[in-house]
Protein backbone atom coordinates (compact mmCIF):
# COMPACT_ATOMS: atom_id res chain seq x y z
CA UNK A 1 0.00 0.00 0.00
CA UNK A 2 1.55 3.22 -1.13
CA UNK A 3 0.95 6.74 -0.04
CA UNK A 4 -0.57 8.88 -2.83
CA UNK A 5 1.03 12.30 -2.60
CA UNK A 6 -0.53 15.47 -3.98
CA UNK A 7 2.41 17.70 -4.85
CA UNK A 8 0.14 20.77 -5.06
CA UNK A 9 -0.56 20.28 -1.35
CA UNK A 10 2.99 21.27 -0.40
CA UNK A 11 3.06 25.04 0.00
CA UNK A 12 3.98 27.54 2.68
CA UNK A 13 0.40 28.83 2.63
CA UNK A 14 -0.87 25.43 3.76
CA UNK A 15 2.04 24.71 6.09
CA UNK A 16 1.93 27.88 8.22
CA UNK A 17 -1.58 27.47 9.75
CA UNK A 18 -0.74 23.84 10.56
CA UNK A 19 2.49 24.87 12.29
CA UNK A 20 0.58 27.59 14.16
CA UNK A 21 -1.58 24.79 15.54
CA UNK A 22 1.53 23.53 17.35
CA UNK A 23 1.67 26.90 19.12
CA UNK A 24 -1.89 26.34 20.39
CA UNK A 25 -0.84 22.82 21.37
CA UNK A 26 1.72 24.36 23.74
CA UNK A 27 -1.03 26.00 25.82
CA UNK A 28 -1.45 22.71 27.68
CA UNK A 29 1.87 23.25 29.45
CA UNK A 30 0.49 26.28 31.31
CA UNK A 31 -0.91 23.73 33.77
CA UNK A 32 2.57 23.49 35.31
CA UNK A 33 2.80 27.10 36.50
CA UNK A 34 -0.98 27.27 37.09
CA UNK A 35 -0.78 24.53 39.72
CA UNK A 36 1.40 26.68 41.96
CA UNK A 37 -0.80 29.76 41.59
CA UNK A 38 -4.02 27.81 42.19
CA UNK A 39 -2.52 26.12 45.24
CA UNK A 40 -1.57 29.49 46.68
CA UNK A 41 -4.88 31.18 45.79
CA UNK A 42 -7.11 28.54 47.37
CA UNK A 43 -4.82 27.23 50.13
CA UNK A 44 -4.62 23.70 48.75
CA UNK A 45 -2.36 20.78 49.64
CA UNK A 46 0.06 19.47 47.02
CA UNK A 47 -2.08 16.36 46.63
CA UNK A 48 -5.19 18.40 45.82
CA UNK A 49 -3.40 21.01 43.69
CA UNK A 50 -1.83 18.30 41.56
CA UNK A 51 -5.30 17.24 40.47
CA UNK A 52 -5.02 20.00 37.86
CA UNK A 53 -2.41 18.17 35.73
CA UNK A 54 -4.38 14.98 36.23
CA UNK A 55 -7.57 16.70 34.95
CA UNK A 56 -5.66 17.67 31.81
CA UNK A 57 -3.77 14.52 30.96
CA UNK A 58 -6.23 11.80 31.98
CA UNK A 59 -8.17 12.66 28.81
CA UNK A 60 -5.32 11.48 26.65
CA UNK A 61 -6.03 7.97 27.91
CA UNK A 62 -9.79 8.36 27.45
CA UNK A 63 -10.10 10.31 24.19
CA UNK A 64 -7.09 9.37 22.04
CA UNK A 65 -8.46 6.11 20.61
CA UNK A 66 -12.02 7.43 19.97
CA UNK A 67 -10.45 10.46 18.28
CA UNK A 68 -8.41 8.19 16.04
CA UNK A 69 -11.56 6.29 15.06
CA UNK A 70 -13.59 9.47 14.48
CA UNK A 71 -10.76 11.08 12.55
CA UNK A 72 -10.86 8.26 10.02
CA UNK A 73 -14.45 9.31 9.22
CA UNK A 74 -14.37 13.11 9.53
CA UNK A 75 -10.80 13.89 8.48
CA UNK A 76 -7.72 15.31 10.19
CA UNK A 77 -8.42 18.96 9.39
CA UNK A 78 -11.97 18.82 10.77
CA UNK A 79 -10.82 17.22 14.02
CA UNK A 80 -8.05 19.82 14.34
CA UNK A 81 -10.62 22.62 14.01
CA UNK A 82 -12.84 20.97 16.64
CA UNK A 83 -9.89 20.70 19.03
CA UNK A 84 -8.94 24.36 18.65
CA UNK A 85 -12.56 25.41 19.29
CA UNK A 86 -12.65 23.36 22.51
CA UNK A 87 -9.33 24.94 23.57
CA UNK A 88 -10.80 28.43 23.10
CA UNK A 89 -13.80 27.53 25.27
CA UNK A 90 -11.48 26.11 27.94
CA UNK A 91 -9.50 29.35 28.03
CA UNK A 92 -12.66 31.41 28.51
CA UNK A 93 -14.00 29.26 31.38
CA UNK A 94 -11.93 30.80 34.24
CA UNK A 95 -13.22 34.23 33.24
CA UNK A 96 -16.77 33.17 34.09
CA UNK A 97 -15.91 32.12 37.65
CA UNK A 98 -12.64 32.32 39.59
CA UNK A 99 -12.89 29.17 41.68
CA UNK A 100 -11.08 25.87 42.07
CA UNK A 101 -13.99 24.05 40.43
CA UNK A 102 -13.92 26.37 37.40
CA UNK A 103 -10.20 25.69 36.99
CA UNK A 104 -10.84 21.95 37.15
CA UNK A 105 -13.46 22.33 34.41
CA UNK A 106 -11.20 24.58 32.33
CA UNK A 107 -8.25 22.21 32.48
CA UNK A 108 -10.48 19.20 31.77
CA UNK A 109 -11.68 20.96 28.59
CA UNK A 110 -8.09 21.92 27.80
CA UNK A 111 -7.09 18.27 28.14
CA UNK A 112 -9.87 17.11 25.83
CA UNK A 113 -9.05 19.75 23.25
CA UNK A 114 -5.34 19.08 23.42
CA UNK A 115 -5.85 15.34 23.10
CA UNK A 116 -7.81 15.78 19.88
CA UNK A 117 -5.31 18.37 18.65
CA UNK A 118 -2.29 16.13 19.15
CA UNK A 119 -3.97 13.11 17.57
CA UNK A 120 -5.11 15.08 14.51
CA UNK A 121 -2.44 17.74 13.99
CA UNK A 122 0.63 15.51 13.78
CA UNK A 123 -0.72 13.39 10.89
CA UNK A 124 -2.24 16.52 9.30
CA UNK A 125 1.29 17.88 9.05
CA UNK A 126 2.20 14.87 6.90
CA UNK A 127 -0.44 16.08 4.42
CA UNK A 128 1.32 19.40 3.79
CA UNK A 129 5.00 18.32 3.71
CA UNK A 130 6.84 15.83 1.55
CA UNK A 131 7.39 12.36 3.01
CA UNK A 132 11.17 12.75 3.21
CA UNK A 133 10.73 15.92 5.30
CA UNK A 134 8.17 14.59 7.79
CA UNK A 135 10.60 13.91 10.66
CA UNK A 136 12.24 17.32 10.32
CA UNK A 137 8.91 19.17 10.32
CA UNK A 138 7.48 17.12 13.18
CA UNK A 139 10.56 18.11 15.16
CA UNK A 140 10.11 21.73 14.07
CA UNK A 141 6.47 21.53 15.18
CA UNK A 142 7.69 20.56 18.63
CA UNK A 143 10.02 23.57 18.45
CA UNK A 144 7.00 25.83 17.83
CA UNK A 145 5.16 24.13 20.71
CA UNK A 146 8.19 24.67 22.95
CA UNK A 147 8.12 28.42 22.20
CA UNK A 148 4.51 28.51 23.38
CA UNK A 149 5.40 26.53 26.52
CA UNK A 150 8.30 28.89 27.21
CA UNK A 151 6.11 31.99 26.95
CA UNK A 152 3.38 30.66 29.29
CA UNK A 153 5.14 31.16 32.67
CA UNK A 154 6.49 34.53 31.48
CA UNK A 155 3.00 35.74 30.55
CA UNK A 156 1.53 34.44 33.82
CA UNK A 157 4.27 36.19 35.81
CA UNK A 158 3.81 39.41 33.84
CA UNK A 159 0.02 39.31 34.35
CA UNK A 160 0.52 38.76 38.10
CA UNK A 161 3.09 41.56 38.36
CA UNK A 162 1.38 44.16 36.16
CA UNK A 163 -2.32 43.47 36.66
CA UNK A 164 -2.19 41.62 39.97
CA UNK A 165 -3.93 38.56 38.51
CA UNK A 166 -2.02 35.77 36.79
CA UNK A 167 -5.21 34.36 35.22
CA UNK A 168 -5.35 37.21 32.70
CA UNK A 169 -3.23 34.91 30.58
CA UNK A 170 -6.39 32.98 29.67
CA UNK A 171 -8.13 35.63 27.49
CA UNK A 172 -4.86 35.98 25.57
CA UNK A 173 -4.80 32.24 24.95
CA UNK A 174 -8.48 32.31 23.94
CA UNK A 175 -7.83 35.06 21.37
CA UNK A 176 -4.87 33.17 19.87
CA UNK A 177 -6.96 29.98 19.67
CA UNK A 178 -9.71 31.81 17.80
CA UNK A 179 -7.14 33.27 15.39
CA UNK A 180 -5.70 29.79 14.78
CA UNK A 181 -9.20 28.40 14.10
CA UNK A 182 -10.00 31.11 11.55
CA UNK A 183 -6.65 30.74 9.78
CA UNK A 184 -6.93 26.96 9.39
CA UNK A 185 -10.64 27.11 8.51
CA UNK A 186 -9.92 29.28 5.47
CA UNK A 187 -6.95 27.15 4.37
CA UNK A 188 -8.00 24.32 2.02
CA UNK A 189 -6.00 21.13 2.57
CA UNK A 190 -6.41 17.96 0.55
CA UNK A 191 -5.75 15.06 2.88
CA UNK A 192 -3.53 12.34 1.45
CA UNK A 193 -5.20 8.96 1.07
CA UNK A 194 -3.70 5.51 0.93
CA UNK A 195 -3.94 3.33 -2.16
CA UNK A 196 -5.15 -0.23 -1.90
CA UNK A 197 -7.45 -1.86 0.59
CA UNK A 198 -6.54 0.14 3.64
CA UNK A 199 -8.34 -1.12 6.73
CA UNK A 200 -10.98 1.09 8.25
CA UNK A 201 -9.74 2.91 11.32
CA UNK A 202 -11.07 1.16 14.39
CA UNK A 203 -10.34 0.12 17.94
CA UNK A 204 -9.33 -3.35 16.82
CA UNK A 205 -6.67 -2.00 14.46
CA UNK A 206 -5.29 0.31 17.13
CA UNK A 207 -5.23 -2.32 19.86
CA UNK A 208 -3.60 -4.81 17.49
CA UNK A 209 -0.62 -2.46 17.25
CA UNK A 210 0.20 -3.32 20.86
CA UNK A 211 1.19 -6.82 19.77
CA UNK A 212 4.35 -5.23 18.39
CA UNK A 213 6.90 -5.10 21.23
CA UNK A 214 8.69 -2.20 19.61
CA UNK A 215 5.43 -0.23 19.46
CA UNK A 216 4.98 -0.91 23.18
CA UNK A 217 8.49 0.39 23.84
CA UNK A 218 7.76 3.60 21.92
CA UNK A 219 4.48 4.02 23.80
CA UNK A 220 6.15 3.56 27.19
CA UNK A 221 8.76 6.19 26.31
CA UNK A 222 6.05 8.72 25.45
CA UNK A 223 4.13 7.91 28.66
CA UNK A 224 7.17 8.58 30.81
CA UNK A 225 8.76 11.52 28.95
CA UNK A 226 5.47 13.42 29.21
CA UNK A 227 4.98 12.33 32.83
CA UNK A 228 8.54 13.39 33.61
CA UNK A 229 8.14 16.86 32.11
CA UNK A 230 4.72 17.65 33.56
CA UNK A 231 5.74 16.34 36.98
CA UNK A 232 8.91 18.42 36.86
CA UNK A 233 7.38 21.73 35.74
CA UNK A 234 4.58 21.27 38.28
CA UNK A 235 7.17 20.88 41.03
CA UNK A 236 9.71 23.53 39.92
CA UNK A 237 8.04 26.65 41.44
CA UNK A 238 7.23 24.83 44.68
CA UNK A 239 10.69 23.23 44.83
CA UNK A 240 12.42 26.59 44.33
CA UNK A 241 10.23 28.07 47.07
CA UNK A 242 11.23 25.24 49.42
CA UNK A 243 14.89 24.99 48.40
CA UNK A 244 15.81 28.63 47.63
CA UNK A 245 12.95 30.63 49.21
CA UNK A 246 11.97 32.08 45.81
CA UNK A 247 8.37 33.38 45.58
CA UNK A 248 6.10 31.77 42.98
CA UNK A 249 6.45 34.68 40.54
CA UNK A 250 10.23 34.17 40.42
CA UNK A 251 10.06 30.41 40.85
CA UNK A 252 7.86 30.28 37.76
CA UNK A 253 10.85 31.56 35.79
CA UNK A 254 12.38 28.13 36.40
CA UNK A 255 9.59 26.68 34.23
CA UNK A 256 10.38 29.24 31.52
CA UNK A 257 14.07 28.34 31.77
CA UNK A 258 13.23 24.67 31.28
CA UNK A 259 11.01 25.44 28.30
CA UNK A 260 13.62 27.82 26.87
CA UNK A 261 16.09 24.93 26.98
CA UNK A 262 13.53 22.68 25.31
CA UNK A 263 12.96 25.32 22.63
CA UNK A 264 16.68 25.57 21.92
CA UNK A 265 17.04 21.79 22.05
CA UNK A 266 14.17 21.24 19.62
CA UNK A 267 15.66 23.72 17.17
CA UNK A 268 19.11 22.14 17.43
CA UNK A 269 17.55 18.69 17.13
CA UNK A 270 15.77 19.59 13.88
CA UNK A 271 19.26 20.30 12.43
CA UNK A 272 21.31 17.54 14.06
CA UNK A 273 18.83 14.74 13.42
CA UNK A 274 19.44 15.11 9.69
CA UNK A 275 22.99 13.83 10.29
CA UNK A 276 22.74 11.73 13.46
CA UNK A 277 20.93 8.46 14.09
CA UNK A 278 17.79 9.33 16.06
CA UNK A 279 18.08 6.31 18.37
CA UNK A 280 21.71 7.01 19.23
CA UNK A 281 20.76 10.63 19.72
CA UNK A 282 18.21 9.58 22.38
CA UNK A 283 20.77 7.37 24.09
CA UNK A 284 23.32 10.18 24.37
CA UNK A 285 20.89 12.93 25.40
CA UNK A 286 19.14 10.85 28.06
CA UNK A 287 22.50 9.91 29.62
CA UNK A 288 23.37 13.59 29.97
CA UNK A 289 19.83 14.37 31.18
CA UNK A 290 20.17 11.97 34.12
CA UNK A 291 23.46 13.53 35.20
CA UNK A 292 22.12 17.09 34.93
CA UNK A 293 18.93 16.19 36.78
CA UNK A 294 20.95 14.73 39.65
CA UNK A 295 22.87 18.03 39.71
CA UNK A 296 19.54 19.88 39.85
CA UNK A 297 18.51 17.80 42.87
CA UNK A 298 21.80 18.07 44.76
CA UNK A 299 22.71 21.72 44.13
CA UNK A 300 22.01 24.31 46.80
CA UNK A 301 23.32 27.32 44.87
CA UNK A 302 20.48 28.70 42.74
CA UNK A 303 22.71 29.25 39.68
CA UNK A 304 24.08 25.70 39.75
CA UNK A 305 20.58 24.37 40.29
CA UNK A 306 19.24 26.37 37.34
CA UNK A 307 22.14 25.18 35.18
CA UNK A 308 21.22 21.56 35.89
CA UNK A 309 17.59 22.33 35.06
CA UNK A 310 18.55 24.01 31.79
CA UNK A 311 20.72 21.13 30.60
CA UNK A 312 17.97 18.66 31.53
CA UNK A 313 15.47 20.54 29.36
CA UNK A 314 17.99 20.77 26.54
CA UNK A 315 18.64 17.03 26.58
CA UNK A 316 14.98 15.98 26.84
CA UNK A 317 13.75 18.29 24.07
CA UNK A 318 13.61 15.82 21.19
CA UNK A 319 12.61 12.55 22.82
CA UNK A 320 8.89 12.91 22.09
CA UNK A 321 9.33 14.06 18.49
CA UNK A 322 11.84 11.33 17.65
CA UNK A 323 9.74 8.53 19.09
CA UNK A 324 6.49 9.84 17.61
CA UNK A 325 7.93 10.32 14.12
CA UNK A 326 9.68 6.93 14.23
CA UNK A 327 6.44 5.22 15.23
CA UNK A 328 4.25 7.01 12.71
CA UNK A 329 6.70 6.27 9.87
CA UNK A 330 6.91 2.59 10.78
CA UNK A 331 3.66 1.95 8.87
CA UNK A 332 2.34 4.84 6.76
CA UNK A 333 -0.89 2.92 6.07
CA UNK A 334 -1.81 3.12 9.76
CA UNK A 335 -0.71 6.71 10.47
CA UNK A 336 -4.05 7.67 12.11
CA UNK A 337 -4.09 4.62 14.36
CA UNK A 338 -0.45 4.95 15.40
CA UNK A 339 -0.95 8.66 16.08
CA UNK A 340 -3.94 7.88 18.33
CA UNK A 341 -2.00 5.21 20.21
CA UNK A 342 1.09 7.35 20.73
CA UNK A 343 -0.93 10.38 21.85
CA UNK A 344 -2.75 8.14 24.33
CA UNK A 345 0.67 7.88 25.97
CA UNK A 346 0.52 11.61 26.78
CA UNK A 347 -1.76 10.49 29.63
CA UNK A 348 1.54 9.93 31.43
CA UNK A 349 1.13 13.56 32.47
CA UNK A 350 -1.75 12.42 34.68
CA UNK A 351 0.26 9.66 36.38
CA UNK A 352 3.42 11.21 37.79
CA UNK A 353 2.20 14.57 39.28
CA UNK A 354 -0.33 12.97 41.70
CA UNK A 355 2.34 10.54 42.95
CA UNK A 356 4.74 13.45 43.41
CA UNK A 357 2.06 15.44 45.23
CA UNK A 358 1.47 12.68 47.78
CA UNK A 359 5.22 12.31 48.40
CA UNK A 360 5.65 16.10 48.68
CA UNK A 361 2.89 16.34 51.31
CA UNK A 362 4.54 13.57 53.34
CA UNK A 363 8.23 14.42 53.07
CA UNK A 364 8.77 17.55 50.93
CA UNK A 365 9.34 18.55 47.31
CA UNK A 366 12.92 17.24 47.16
CA UNK A 367 11.89 13.66 47.82
CA UNK A 368 9.15 13.89 45.19
CA UNK A 369 11.82 14.53 42.52
CA UNK A 370 12.97 10.91 42.79
CA UNK A 371 9.85 10.00 40.80
CA UNK A 372 10.86 11.89 37.61
CA UNK A 373 14.45 10.72 38.16
CA UNK A 374 13.27 7.11 38.10
CA UNK A 375 11.36 7.90 34.88
CA UNK A 376 14.57 9.18 33.26
CA UNK A 377 16.47 6.06 34.26
CA UNK A 378 13.76 3.88 32.71
CA UNK A 379 13.82 5.95 29.51
CA UNK A 380 17.55 5.42 29.16
CA UNK A 381 17.20 1.67 29.75
CA UNK A 382 14.38 1.49 27.21
CA UNK A 383 16.44 3.44 24.67
CA UNK A 384 18.99 0.61 24.72
CA UNK A 385 16.17 -1.75 23.78
CA UNK A 386 14.96 0.53 20.99
CA UNK A 387 18.48 0.92 19.58
CA UNK A 388 19.01 -2.84 19.47
CA UNK A 389 15.81 -3.18 17.53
Amino acid sequence: MNRVENKSNYSVRKLLPVLFGFFVMGFVDVVGISTGYVKQAFGLSDTLANLLPMMVFVWFAICSLPTGVLMGKTGRRTMTLVSIAITAIAMLTPLASYSFVSFLVAFALLGIGNTILQVALNPLLTDVVETRKVTGFLTFGQFVKAISSFLGPLLAGAAAGIFGNWSYIFPVYAAVSILSFIWLYFTPITEIKETGAVATVGFGVIVSLLKDKLMLAWLSIIVLIVGFEIGLVTAIPKYLLERCSLPLEKGGLGCSLYYAARTLGAFAGSILLVRISSRRFILFTLSIAILSFVLFMLAENVWVLMSGLFVTGLMCANVFAIVFSTAIRSDATKANEISALMIMGVAGGALIPPVMGVIADVSGQWHSLFVPLAALVYLLACSFYVIKK
